[in-house]
């Protein structure tokens, strides 16, 4: 038995390495996290994972005509990590095989149909368990399973002296090994994920460190304040070098090789064509790499990362190392970060220059109402959530990314009323990640109804129940928002409704008057749109626990 228990921990290591190397597959990392992959990904997966128990078969030791082997690890693992199909259809290629290589032999079927049947169970407990607990129930699971083999070998096997003396050979070590391997290769293969997001999530906080030291310097762009930039991204994460370029020249090098990466060069390498042209991050680590003309450039190895602008490669950011084969899994992932911020903030930028040019005031109002605050905010939110929920984070930064880029395409002109409400609703999501529960919000509307209505009229009147609304109350509060469609179909009623504290009469007053006061900048600009569009502005309401806004929009 202890030699048997020595042969099986010996296997188990091999599976072990296995498993390393499987999760390093974005395919099984998509199947781990639970996104949508491709049907014929998943397929390979539960071949692979089949594969994984044939093998467990092959290296199995011979006791008294049956297998003693780790066969059951590689499916109960992939049905486990990876869901109902790929344990089943794993379970059945081991199952079948088992069959296969000893027809006829005494444990041959019971062991088979103990995999088939881990299978189906791994499925179950992909359903049932969760990131904390998978391990513990991959040990109970394969406990489980291997009991119900020796039970088939005990039911089925004959003769069935036999039978009883293989299964008092191979109980223990067979229940022990494939159990406890279970759980292993489970917790290892979860502890590289954890380990990698983990390090993605500091990186992405010092990334928002940084982008909050450059911020000022993106207000107005220029050749020394993208300079200014370079160097702050250097000393942040001690590069050797750090340019940032549009799509043809460089426009600024700070650090080593500034002798020859000057301000205005044309881009030469083929890496930085690739970042442009394709839009991936390009890892260099070696001089051949860099393909700097300079002969004696001191620049070894590097990062080159794509900057965007409304989803459209706008130039690349390059940070630089004096020695080879320097860049990490850590670089990477902070020069990513840096670069997903850096084009968020070329996008406001670009939302100073918008509001230059400008036709009309209240447009330009509007837009000025997008403050650093509200940015700041945002991002210190998704710091919080980096540490505690990165999926939440992730959601957090597309709605980010949302709200800012619909600011900065916005014209003095009519919008779809869903393109209007996909940025209410990025904003709204914002805000209640901040809030939590103290922000609730109710819609009451058809989907998809088909209206065009003047751009930025609802957002600010939801942000306004919240500030001057819901948060100054104290408690947890509602907002309503309210579209309907008249019978006629020729117009449409919008209505914003929050139990706040309720507005002010003399605030109601001085918008009709066209008076502003602190605070209702934004409802006095959106009044005046409508009336000079409709005729008609907004219709305040002071209600006996909150406010009431709503306004008609015409169709044309």
């Amino acid at each position: 038995m202890v030699e048997l228990l020595k042969h099986l921990v010996n296997n188990l290591s091999y599976l072990i390495v296995i498993a390393f190397f499987i999760s390093k597959l974005n395919t099984f990392r998509q199947m781990i996290r639970k996104d949508r992959i491709k049907r014929i990904e998943i397929f390979i997966l539960a071949v692979v994972f089949g594969g994984i128990g044939i093998l467990g078969t092959y290296v199995g030791i011979n006791i008294r005509g049956a297998i003693a082997n780790t066969r059951n690890i590689g499916v109960m693992v992939g049905g486990i990590l990876c869901g109902p199909f790929v344990g089943i259809v794993g379970g059945i290629l081991a199952g079948v095989h088992r069959i296969l290589i000893d027809i006829g032999g005494i444990t041959s079927f019971p062991c088979a149909l103990a995999t088939v049947m881990g299978g189906f169970l791994s499925g179950i407990i992909y359903r049932k368990s969760n990131v904390k607990n998978r391990w513990l129930y991959g040990l109970g699971g394969g406990i489980i399973v291997e009991n119900m083999s020796m039970f088939f070998i005990l039911v089925f096997s004959k003769p069935f002296d036999l039978a009883l003396s293989i299964v008092k050979d191979i109980y223990v070590p067979m229940v022990l090994i494939n159990g406890i391997g279970i759980a292993i290769v489970i917790m290892i293969t979860e502890n590289i994920f954890e380990a990698e997001e983990e390090i993605a999530a500091k990186q992405a906080k010092h990334a928002l460190e940084i982008a909050n030291k450059t911020l000022p310097y993106f207000r107005d762009v220029n050749e020394d304040s993208l300079r200014k930039v370079c160097e702050i991204i250097k000393d942040s994460v001690k590069a050797d070098a750090v340019s940032i370029t549009d799509r043809k020249k460089i426009l600024a090098h700070i650090g080593n090789g500034e002798d020859h990466h000057t301000v205005g060069k044309e881009i030469l390498t083929k890496a930085t064509a690739r970042a442009i042209q394709e839009g991936t991050t390009q890892i260099l680590n070696t001089p051949k790499e860099i393909e700097c003309m300079e002969d004696h450039c001191p620049l070894k190895s590097g990062i080159i990362v794509p900057l965007k602008e409304n989803e459209k490669i706008i130039g690349t950011l390059k940070i630089y190392y004096k020695d080879e084969n320097h860049i990490t899994f850590r670089d990477i992932s902070l020069a990513d970060g840096l670069s997903q911020l850096i084009s968020t903030q070329l996008e406001i930028s670009k939302l100073e220059k918008l509001k230059e040019m400008a036709n009309k005031s209240e447009i330009k109002a509007l837009q000025a109402q997008i403050n650093p605050h509200f940015l700041f905010n945002a991002l210190n939110t998704i710091v919080s959530f980096m540490r505690l929920d990165i999926d939440k984070s992730r959601a957090l930064i597309i709605d980010l990314s949302t709200y800012l880029r619909y600011n900065l395409e916005i014209e003095d002109e009519l919008v779809s009323l869903n393109k209007e409400l996909e940025q209410v609703r990025a904003y709204i999501k914002i805000e209640q990640a901040r809030y939590g529960n103290k922000l609730n919000i109710i819609y009451d509307m058809k989907e998809n109804i088909d209206i065009r209505i003047p751009s930025l009229t609802i957002q600010p009147l939801v942000e306004n129940a919240i500030k001057h609304g819901i948060l100054k109350n104290n408690q947890n509060g509602f907002i309503k928002i309210s579209i309907k469609e008249e019978t006629d179909k020729k117009r449409v009623e919008i209505m914003i409704e929050d139990n706040g504290v309720g507005i002010e009469e003399d605030i109601i007053q001085g918008i009709k008057n066209g008076k502003t006061k602190e605070g209702s900048i934004g409802l006095l600009n959106v009044y005046n749109r409508l009336k000079l569009i409709y005729g008609k502005g907004l219709n305040i309401e002071r209600l006996k626990k909150g406010t009431r806004i709503s306004f008609e929009i015409y169709r044309k």
